[in-house]
């Protein structure tokens, strides 16, 4: 017995029965299948909560009605309607000497006070045809969640197919269900993520805890997890009520569901703030505690909602505060964009303490203001007295975290000096004060309290949020000098003796002048430039990066400096500006000319030496740079930098940072975070060591992660990876003959790829075996690419191996995958390889080519390939090219000979290995050559018909339903092609007009005139829906691929 998506789904509905769901079947509901609400069901909760006020079924039928007709985009109807969902409504009575009620769908103070009900297999009809979502939550009729099931013992099946099938099928069909929608889920019961109907799939996630203080789970456990977790009914309201996030405006369909580290961080601020407010309270509302790119703004914003709508703190003013000088521009821009979701107009951007003090003095309550840190000890007045204030700081371990007094000795005498949080404590006294950390250092407790929550690098990554870190260390390969490197070691030890912070650490001029001392010489410079080099450009010659972004951080201006002018004495081409990188083609007005590496510094025209200064440029060349660096495709690829960008400097396609710094506890952790983020192709960052930083790299994490065990990924463990993967590799291929490939001419080479792909096909067992052993050794070799243990014998075997799964990739899906990432050459051997075999042509079939794929010529040429296999695959993909591109004209034929070739596939895949016989090859080739040929005569079919080819599209939806239903024999054909005309010409009265499949008005009358013409016509009594259904898509058809 199988464990089919239906088991799956049965599954689920008894685990929402558990949490005290009430489950039916979408049969078991009375309601018209064009209804996605349940209006009996919110009918009777408005009735039962507006009891009191007298509210009658008529007005109760009037907000159904409201609520039915708002309108828009997909997006601008969900924003709309969340709205008044989450925040409620006036209604006006229909007696006007009655007040106006004030409506609220969901009871979110009482949650059991609402009707909670999981829905399987709920019938909607669709603009096209009709749909069935796997699941709905209901919440008082509303159809709040939608849930989608895959299986997940179908090896093809993911859950990102639920997502298409969500984000693409049923959001085109029945856009009226996604209406009410706070978001989606997508399930194969061992992976379960939710998400916003409008996110990419990245940004799906589990949700693994019930409760805050409970351990993350994955697997089956994940499911039971978000069900108890999420779906509790009180944890539910709450979720759809403060976590689902839109912007005031946006140009994208920006809408963002709570993460489940978000939700418990800001509920758990939230409640220690509440016990913090004086005089009660001790003004130290917590601190979270949340891994660098973990989400840190949006919590603070979501923390910011629930304190602007408490009815306890009676709408308190914030104060976000940030520690640079420059006012965070991400940050600024979320909160002023983000008035309506937090529920007060006053959301501003504070330039200056006089402006702020104004602020606070008009007000007794409420208010949003975003300043710096700085604006505190502009000078130490009193800001405010008020207690219902509540200073929210970011990055909190750097400057707001010391309120003693500090005795320093200058030249001067004797200086008494307080740090930040002093001033800002002796400006707003009575405040309660909350600080947000990727790295909490122990001096914060005084000023904010004890850690609330917390969410490690760990956590982060298992979730897919940020991507893990590995180490490689080569200090020992520039410094050469054993003395020197003790030297370094005494230095950090030193730190370590002394339990330093970096304001210790700075201060010992001593030690930091003897380290620079060091890697400032000119010869250590020298070695690490030309390390440098050969490191960089072998990753991107061999693939290991995904965009060539790379960072690197030095000791200070000078050595920066002086690493850049030996960069570019080596490789003078690097100094030279271009629009984009030599490799890309095209241009676009975003990418300016620009050097492909840089200086980032302020300048100091002081202390700056005339090249350096006029190499740094002003405050806005320096914004620009920011902007070419987070851009993709320009040829400003490697950033060398002291301090600026190594904390709160967001690159996802960064992928390597080398580090010529030392860097210590907090600081390290944010620097090297810069390569943590996620990016399409990106599995880990790396992190380059030319100072020896790995002691106190582990040294921090444990302190971040709270285990004791836990260390950074070297590149070690990689170069094991990648060495077992080549074992297992060579044993595949122990039966095979590889020399020519490394030995032989480049014809020979040729063969003998083309033979290898022809070989790893010997069953599909094999294949799939080989293709996931080289993408786990192509991602190891990533990592390790520049390591002295991988031998040239290796690389060979390496790219040997990535050749062979490309070409294989390429003749199943169409594309590789490492075609871009992986050593030039081979990549260039598999192109030639390609067109040797006489198959390059046929990647370029639908790409509008002057040539015609079923010409015998053509055909002949795939036909006259030697290797059996690999000819079966590129007619496999031929078809599925030809299928697709018919499929745009006339969808029904184009299913039918589709369905054809999945049994054929289907057949060839699950032959025994030993039936592999050239005679049953050659039987599979035949049959795919015959399906060609029925293709192309079916396209050919309308002239013999008298018809025209869009016509034949509708006479074949015509055949098709009546032969469904089993009236083909009742219908002439005659009268069959006479109606396909008449369709054809109602469908194009109808869609003269662009936007018709966007206006319900002619959608409806399409469907009611061709209901008329079909009896008119005494077309057989086929459901007319259907064919209304299959009529509405070939019409979307015509008007999508209309040139």
């Amino acid at each position: 017995m199988q464990f089919t998506e239906h088991s799956l789904e049965l599954s689920i509905m008894e685990l929402f029965e558990n949490e005290g769901y009430t489950h039916q079947t979408g049969q078991d509901i009375h309601r018209e299948k064009t209804d996605v609400l349940l209006p009996e069901l919110l009918s009777a909760f408005l009735l039962h909560r507006y009891a009191a006020d007298g509210i009658t079924e008529s007005e109760i039928a009037t907000i159904i009605t409201q609520l039915k007709n708002i309108s828009g985009s997909d997006y601008d109807a969900n924003k709309r309607m969340l709205d008044l969902i989450c925040n409620g409504f006036t209604f006006r009575r229909e007696d006007k000497t009655q007040k106006d009620l004030f409506i609220q769908l969901i009871d979110f103070k009482e949650p059991e006070r609402n009707f909670f009900e999981i829905v399987n297999q709920v019938e909607i009809q669709g603009r096209e045809q009709l749909r069935i979502p796997d699941g709905i939550v209901y919440v008082n009729g509303l159809p709040l969640v939608v849930l989608e099931f895959k299986s997940a013992i179908k090896e093809n099946t993911t859950i990102e197919d639920a997502y298409k099938q969500l984000t693409i099928r049923y959001r085109r069909n029945i856009p009226e269900l996604f209406k009410y929608n706070a978001f989606v889920v997508i399930s194969d019961g061992v992976n379960n993520k939710i998400g916003s109907l409008f996110s990419p799939y990245e940004y799906f996630y589990a949700w693994r805890k019930v409760e805050s203080t409970d351990k993350e789970v994955d697997g089956i456990s994940s499911l039971i997890t978000m069900v108890k977790g999420l779906f509790r009914k009180d944890r539910l309201v709450k979720v759809i009520k403060d976590f689902v996030y839109f912007p005031d405006s946006s140009d994208k369909e920006t809408k963002i569901v709570c993460r489940y580290p978000q939700f418990f961080a800001a509920e758990s601020l939230y409640k220690s703030i509440g016990s913090a407010i004086r005089p009660k309270g001790n003004g130290k509302g917590g601190i979270y505690f949340g891994a660098t790119g973990c989400g840190k703004s949006y919590t603070m914003v979501f923390l910011s909602r629930l304190l602007m709508k408490s009815r306890e703190l009676n709408s308190p003013t914030i104060v976000v505060i940030t520690d640079r000088t420059d006012l965070d521009a991400q940050l600024s821009k979320i909160f002023v964009e983000s008035k309506n979701y937090i529920g007060d107009e006053n959301v501003e951007c504070i330039e200056s303490r006089a402006l702020l003090k104004e602020k606070l003095e008009d007000r007794k309550s409420g208010g949003v203001f975003l300043t710096t840190i700085q604006k505190f000890c502009e000078d130490i007045k009193l800001l405010s007295e008020r207690s219902n204030i509540i200073c929210i700081s970011d990055e909190a371990h750097r400057s707001q975290n010391n309120l003693e007094e500090k005795t320093v000795i200058t030249d001067n005498g004797v200086e008494h000096k307080y740090g930040f949080a002093k001033y800002l404590h002796d400006s707003l006294p009575n405040a309660t004060y909350v600080g947000f950390t990727g790295t909490p250092i122990d001096e914060m407790a005084q000023v904010f309290g004890d850690v609330v929550e917390a969410y490690t690098m760990k956590e982060s990554v298992a979730d897919g949020i940020t991507v893990n870190l590995v180490y490689e260390g080569r200090a020992a390969k520039v410094i050469l000098d054993q003395k020197k490197v003790r030297e370094i070691e005494e230095y950090y030890a030193q730190c370590e003796n002394e339990g330093a912070n970096e304001a210790q650490i700075a201060a010992s001029k001593k030690a930091v002048a003897n380290l620079d001392a060091i890697i400032g010489d000119d010869d250590v410079v020298a070695e690490v430039a030309q390390d440098f080099i050969n490191h960089y450009e072998t990753r991107v010659r061999e693939g290991a990066t995904v965009e060539g972004k790379a960072m690197f951080v030095c000791s200070n201006r000078e050595i920066a400096y002086k690493l850049w002018q030996k960069i570019v004495e080596l490789r003078p081409e690097w100094n030279v500006p271009r629009a984009l990188p030599e490799h890309v083609e095209g241009g676009d007005k975003d990418y300016k000319p620009i050097e492909k590496i840089k200086m980032v510094m302020t300048e100091n025209k002081a202390k700056d030496t005339k090249g350096l200064f006029e190499l740094l440029g002003n405050h806005e060349y320096r914004r620009e740079l920011d902007r070419q660096f987070k851009k993709v495709e320009s040829n400003f690829k490697i950033a060398i930098v002291v301090d600026m960008w190594i904390t709160g400097f967001d690159v996802p396609s960064l992928d390597t940072i080398y580090i010529y710094k030392p860097l210590q506890k907090h600081t390290l952790i944010q620097t090297i975070s810069r390569v943590n983020r996620t990016y399409k192709g990106k599995d880990r960052g790396l992190i380059v060591d030319y100072i020896g930083i790995k002691r106190a790299m582990n040294e921090a994490l444990k302190k971040y992660t709270g285990d004791d065990n836990e260390e950074f990924e070297d590149t070690d463990k990689a170069v094991a990876i990648v060495k077992d993967q080549i074992s297992v590799l060579d044993a595949m291929f122990n039966e095979f003959d590889s020399s020519d490939y490394y030995n032989g001419s480049p014809l020979k080479q040729l063969e003998c790829l083309n033979k290898a792909v022809e070989f790893v096909q010997a069953s599909e067992e094999l294949e799939k075996r080989f293709m996931d052993a080289v993408r786990r050794m192509k991602k190891a070799f990533n990592l390790c690419s520049s390591s002295e243990n991988i031998t040239k014998s290796d690389k060979d075997k390496i790219n040997f191996y990535i050749a062979i799964r490309s070409i294989l990739f390429k003749l199943t899906k169409g594309d590789a995958p490492d075609i871009t990432t992986m050593n030039h050459h081979v990549a260039q051997l598999i192109n030639e390889a390609i067109k040797a075999d006489g198959v390059e042509e046929l990647f370029q079939v639908g790409k509008n080519v002057n040539f015609d794929i079923f010409t015998p010529e053509y055909l002949e040429k795939i036909n006259a390939i030697q290797l059996p296999n690999t000819k079966i695959k590129i007619l496999q993909q031929l078809l599925q090219q030809v299928i697709a591109d018919y499929k745009r004209t006339n969808k029904i034929k184009a299913m039918e000979f589709s369905e054809r070739m999945k049994k054929l596939v289907e057949e060839y895949n699950n032959r025994h290995l030993d039936d592999f016989t050239v005679q049953v090859l050659d039987e599979v080739t035949k049959q795919l050559n015959e399906l060609l040929n029925d293709i192309q005569k079916d396209k050919e079919h309308f002239k013999e018909l008298g018809i025209s080819f869009e016509e034949k599209a509708f006479y074949d939806i015509l055949v098709s339903c009546a032969q469904k239903f089993h009236f083909e024999n009742q219908y002439p054909d005659d009268k069959m092609k006479d109606l396909a005309k008449k369709v054809k010409a109602l469908v194009d009265d109808k869609t003269r007009y662009t936007d018709w499949d966007k206006r319900d008005d002619i959608t409806a009358e399409m469907q009611c005139d061709l209901m008329i013409l079909l009896d008119n016509n005494g077309y057989p009594p086929v459901p007319r829906e259907q064919v209304y259904a299959e009529v509405f898509e070939q019409a979307e058809n015509f008007k999508k691929y209309a040139e």
